[in-house]
């Protein structure tokens, strides 16, 4: 079931952005027709801040042709689930929390019913997550705060997020972007990675990080960007190898190179649907053009 906080997706067969030849970055993955000599033209002069922001824009305007599906891969119901998923998600995949949630949610649906949890029982159901003694204390920890001090109801302010144990800046903005619809700019590691490599930012600092990006690009763009460059660096622009030869995008990368560039050998680096393979959530929402994930267990 599609939830009201999850953006619209449309058709996964998109037209290519101009610089490519391709029809479709997917398809062309597979007939190992993608970005040949795709790689920018080097120049002496450097770039200037307006250009630099133009091509921010643009490559914004390529990934949402590219990932016009993108969505949060965390399966949720409500703020509250949110909430949870993403604290779970520190240090871990949303696979793994995702094939953890559901037994999670059915033993404690409520803030009053976490609240009220035993750790050691709390401990033992989210265990599949790693540092689950931490993470039990922290949602045990923010249940009772939202059950106290908000009338059992996950706030909608960030100011008010960010007092609950365990809920840092990016997981406000998670949760405000995806389940209020409060735009916001999710500094994750594949999101700080990408920026930097595309020369958005220097910074390392995640609060720095987004306030550079923030002057990029309109308010109402925030969430829908962070999805895009979250879903292109988990895909295609990986941490260790990125696969620079596959990459929808490569025109207007500078760091194009980095990673495989030889067409056939990149697109063996695909992941999730990009490679054919299931995606992160266990319920994704019905335009996903990838594969459920497995439940726990059955990988």
């Amino acid at each position: 079931m599609k939830h009201p906080d999850e953006p619209t997706a449309g058709k996964f067969a998109t037209k290519a952005p101009k610089t490519m030849k391709a029809a479709n970055p997917v398809s062309a993955v597979k007939t190992g027709k993608a970005v040949k000599a795709a790689h920018p033209v080097k120049t002496a002069k450097p770039e200037s801040h307006l250009a630099m922001v133009r091509r921010a824009r643009r490559i914004n305007r390529e990934l949402a042709e590219v990932y016009p599906y993108a969505h949060p891969e965390l399966d949720f119901r409500n703020p509250f689930e949110l909430l949870v998923a993403t604290v779970l998600s520190a240090q871990t995949t949303d696979l793994r929390v995702n094939q953890t949630t559901p037994a999670l949610f059915a033993a404690y649906p409520t803030p009053e019913d976490m609240a009220a949890a035993d750790p050691e029982e709390l401990e033992g159901l989210i265990r599949p997550t790693g540092f689950f003694r931490a993470k039990a204390k922290s949602l045990i920890g923010l249940s009772t705060a939202i059950r106290d001090s908000f009338d059992g109801e996950v706030p909608g302010r960030l100011a008010d997020l960010v007092t609950l144990p365990g809920v840092g800046r990016k997981t406000a903005n998670v949760v405000l972007g995806n389940a209020f619809g409060v735009p916001g700019i999710t500094v994750d590691t594949h999101f700080g990675r990408l920026v930097r490599r595309w020369k958005w930012t220097d910074e390392e600092d995640p609060v720095k990080v987004e306030a550079d990006v923030a002057a990029i690009f309109p308010k109402s763009e925030w969430t829908m960007l962070s999805h895009r460059v979250v879903f292109h660096g988990r895909r295609v622009c990986h941490s260790r190898k990125p696969a620079c030869g596959a990459c929808p995008i490569a025109p207007l990368c500078p760091s194009y190179g980095e990673g495989e560039t030889d067409p056939e050998k990149a697109k063996k680096l695909l992941k999730y649907e990009m490679g054919g393979y299931p995606g992160q959530r266990l319920s994704p929402p019905p335009d996903y053009p990838g594969k459920p994930a497995p439940p726990l267990g059955a990988e």
